[in-house]
């Protein structure tokens, strides 16, 4: 069987960098095993699997080359901004069907917000010399304490002082996965308020190796967790952020996540995070 994927760049940044995803369309036959094979092949963080819904516009599944995962911010838009410009979706509001619940989509041309869910916290007692050692930082160069974030996966987050000290940043992978394997995390998430774009809120990194991805250009789904935590802990008072990513990599993929918080007061009820896609290439799989 030969299957065609769409590589999808995520939250480029202008007209360059983004994070790439595949993106298989009509995947209604596909088995879980072909889907993971195909993540496989296609060799990227995560593979998003667009089919028919009972319950939304569109069923979504994303795999990594490893594993099934409920949600993936920069596959979704990957998605459905390639639906869009496609002329697949029908108005700004659509919706997606995940092994975790539906979610609420908006498309505009190529631009995609995903939904996200109020922002659950989680405080570490313990720890925090093993975090920091994991990634070659020492607690002068912290400004938050870490804490595990999840608007629908769970991050932990942290931030460092500078973008210097964000590039000095050495992982220890088989640590990340043990710390992130004992407290069921997608990967780490340390930020700087020090950007690249004077117009951005803050500069970061992601690190997930239990999931096989060593570091990736963009994550909408953590990128969410970080603005609740700035609104929350940070007593930053706006309703919209904007998130770089992907400076530090090498080679360097530059990307950029806005993310729009809706409240209640000053309670956070819900969010949503988007960003530009742009097709880059095509492959055939054959499996």
């Amino acid at each position: 069987m030969k299957v065609n994927v769409a590589i999808v760049d995520a939250f480029v940044d202008g007209d360059t960098g983004g994070n790439p995803a595949g993106v298989v369309l009509d995947a209604d036959h596909l088995s879980d095993k072909q889907k993971l094979c195909i993540a496989r092949e296609v060799g990227l963080s995560e593979t998003a699997f667009v089919s028919q819904s009972n319950t939304a516009d569109f069923k979504l599944d994303f795999y990594t080359p490893q594993k099934q995962i409920a949600h993936c911010g920069h596959a979704t838009i990957a998605a459905f901004s390639l639906l869009s410009q496609l002329g697949l979706v029908q108005g700004r509001n659509t919706s997606k069907e995940t092994i975790d619940g539906d979610r609420d989509i908006e498309v505009f041309g190529n631009f995609a917000y995903m939904e996200q869910t109020e922002p659950q916290y989680r405080y570490l007692e313990h720890d925090k010399v093993d975090i920091f050692n994991s990634v070659g930082i020492t607690e002068k160069q912290i400004i938050s304490d870490p804490v595990i974030v999840n608007t629908g996966n769970s991050f932990l987050i942290f931030g460092v002082k500078s973008i210097k000290n964000l590039e000095t940043i050495i992982p220890d992978y088989t640590r990340i996965e043990s710390i992130s394997e004992k407290y069921d995390l997608i990967g780490f998430y340390i930020y700087t308020l020090e950007t690249n774009n004077t117009e951005r809120d803050a500069s970061t990194r992601m690190f997930a190796p239990r999931y096989g991805i060593e570091e990736e250009a963009a994550t909408g789904m953590a990128a969410g967790p970080l603005a609740c935590f700035f609104h929350d802990f940070m007593n930053l008072d706006k309703e919209k952020f904007h998130i770089e990513q992907g400076h530090t990599m090498q080679p360097s993929s530059p990307s950029c996540i806005e993310v729009v918080l809706y409240r209640e007061g000053q309670k956070i009820r819900r969010l949503k995070a988007g960003g530009i896609g742009k097709p880059s290439r095509y492959l055939e799989i054959e499996i």
